[in-house]
């Protein structure tokens, strides 16, 4: 795979660049005195707005990758481009930004502060970024509308159901107005109809526009995606049936 021409180009016709490109990725590691080839040449394009899911076994890489397209780690070697910025260039500073304005995590676990309510909870993702209380309050609002729990804000989770508590988790993490949601099992402590309404939270915010990249095991979630890809022993495989 070719990292792209960076000569300029008019922005009135220049096409969008993709959410990801990864050209030649390997990413090594050593673990109890053994070397681990974690990622082994990863190439793969997302594009904006796409909606990938990874599968693969355990130990595969699958967590690799998502720290890698989470800026929460740089490769080994390669190129990880998100937009115009190459990670193994980028600064801790830069880094920093992209996953505070950038990117957005939904985890297995729902991680909300029990104590809080569902409202407070959302805003406390948005505490990086400095806003004002009434841009603060409008976002809060705005999230929780689009996860349909806007009657729910003055709940706290043991108020909720598990599904009510992913879909807090997730307007915490849309709140900020990313451009990529990187989901890792999001589905997992669901039954099968609280993770149905998962996934239709997820597809109506991916309609939207934000490019969603889900790690699943279940395969159900995977086929309800546009294209599916599978990581087995550090390599990429586009599945996508």
């Amino acid at each position: 795979m070719t990292i792209i021409d960076q000569t300029p180009t008019d922005a009135s016709t220049a096409p969008a660049l993709p959410a990801y490109r990864l050209a030649g990725v390997t990413k090594t590691y050593t673990q109890k005195g053994r070397i681990v080839h974690a990622l082994e040449g990863v190439d793969v394009e997302i594009g904006t707005g796409d909606f990938v899911t990874i599968q693969g076994p355990t130990g595969g890489g699958k967590s690799t990758l998502l720290q890698l397209l989470g800026a929460l780690d740089v490769p080994t070697s390669g190129h990880v481009l998100i937009g115009d910025t190459d990670l193994a260039a980028a600064s801790p500073a830069q880094l920093a930004s992209l996953r505070a304005r950038e990117i957005a995590f939904v985890f297995q676990s729902f991680n909300l502060i029990p104590t809080l309510t569902a409202a407070e909870n959302v805003a406390m993702g948005l505490e990086p970024l400095g806003l004002d209380r009434a841009e603060r309050d409008a976002r809060v609002a705005d999230a929780l509308a689009r996860v349909g729990l806007s009657e729910r804000g003055d709940h706290r989770p043991g108020e909720l159901s598990g599904g009510q508590q992913q879909r807090v988790a997730i307007a915490r993490a849309i709140a900020k107005r990313p451009r990529v949601l990187l989901a890792d099992e999001p589905t997992g402590n669901l039954d099968e109809q609280m993770r149905d309404e998962i996934l239709t939270a997820l597809e109506h915010l991916n309609a939207e526009g934000l490019t969603l990249v889900v790690v699943t095991h279940d395969s159900a979630v995977a086929t309800r995606a546009r294209r599916r890809l599978r990581l087995d022993r550090g390599a990429i495989h586009d599945i996508t049936r």
